[in-house]
């Protein structure tokens, strides 16, 4: 019996790593606190992603046909474009809609498929594709490929009484103060149209004074382009002369010369309104009423959101506090 104790005795007293960490408490919690610490910071530096990054090689082919119905799109655009992309090797999936005037097709690929190969891939095929579709289409259909990572992860709105252009204008602010950030891919502005010049004719002062929309048309045309003037000789340089005709504001339109007839000279002051305005926009958004110009911040691959999030926000209070952007 007591001897059976004793081999007992010298088992439980074999197990040294016990028998240390039990003679050495200190340094058993030393370890563990760092342990603890360690696994804290790597936990704090650790990217965190809303939306994880997915691998999923894509690539789009979209062809515009103007003036025809999908099922024209269809037949002679879709069909054979995809009859030649069938060959293409890694495809998954090949998704395809047609619409009014335009065709898009999807090609989703297996995610060990080399996007820049599947994307050389497709243009090969396209490219023999060229062959069967129609001679008229004003232009080859785009391949290009989808990348997930690019979607925005903050989009800050902008509203209140303010006019488009003061929206744009803080908007245009704001984007500069963003795009400083090292997180941040790109900035992108929505809700605003650009700006361009529109020319108001009055059609009974047109009648009138005997003006015709074409006569509008080409004074416009004519006076708005840069030409070349030859070369001068300036001591023993020969320098080229470029005579600017472009317009660069609103009034010098509004002071050219539109007819001429008998001594009489119409301007086009003398028939239109000639201002500032925005193209036709084509998609519209509200906030009680109000304008909405919208900012859509795309985050950087792999980068940190939380940080991200973080930088934005404070930016926003700043330019508050900078006057940047009013407070209302």
């Amino acid at each position: 019996m007591n001897t059976k104790k004793e081999k007992t005795d010298k088992v439980i007293r074999d197990f040294k790593l016990s028998t240390w960490a039990l003679n050495n408490k200190n340094t058993v919690y030393l370890f563990t606190i760092i342990t603890i610490v360690f696994g804290f910071v790597a936990y704090v530096a650790l990217p965190k992603e809303l939306f994880p990054d997915i691998k999923i090689p894509t690539v789009m082919v979209q062809t515009i046909y103007p003036g025809n119905p999908p099922v024209d799109m269809e037949n002679l655009v879709t069909r054979p474009l995809e009859k030649q992309l069938e060959s293409v090797k890694g495809i998954k999936k090949m998704t395809s809609i047609s619409s009014q005037d335009a065709s898009s097709i999807f090609v989703e690929f297996h995610t060990n498929v080399d996007i820049r190969k599947a994307l050389d891939d497709i243009k090969d095929a396209v490219d023999k594709a060229k062959k069967d579709l129609p001679d008229d289409m004003p232009s080859d259909p785009q391949v290009t490929d989808i990348d997930i990572s690019e979607f925005p992860v903050i989009n800050v709105n902008l509203s209140g009484n303010f006019s488009l252009g003061e929206l744009k204008g803080f908007a245009n602010d704001l984007k500069d103060e963003f795009e400083s950030i090292y997180e941040v891919s790109k900035v992108n502005i929505t809700g605003i149209t650009d700006r361009e010049v529109k020319i108001f004719l009055n059609p009974f002062k047109m009648a009138a004074m005997q003006v015709s929309f074409t006569d509008v048309e080409n004074a416009v045309k004519f006076e708005n382009m840069s030409i070349s003037g030859g070369e001068a000789k300036i001591g023993k340089i020969d320098r080229s002369v470029r005579i600017i005709g472009e317009f660069k504001n609103p009034e010098q339109i509004a002071n050219i010369i539109v007819k001429r007839d008998k001594g009489n000279i119409v301007y086009m002051r003398d028939i239109a309104t000639v201002k500032y305005g925005f193209k036709v926009r084509d998609s519209y958004s509200h906030l009680d009423k109000q304008p909405v110009v919208t900012l859509q911040i795309v985050k950087k691959s792999g980068e940190n959101l939380l940080s991200t999030t973080s930088q934005v926000f404070q930016i926003l209070k700043d330019a508050r506090k900078s006057k940047l952007i009013p407070d209302n």
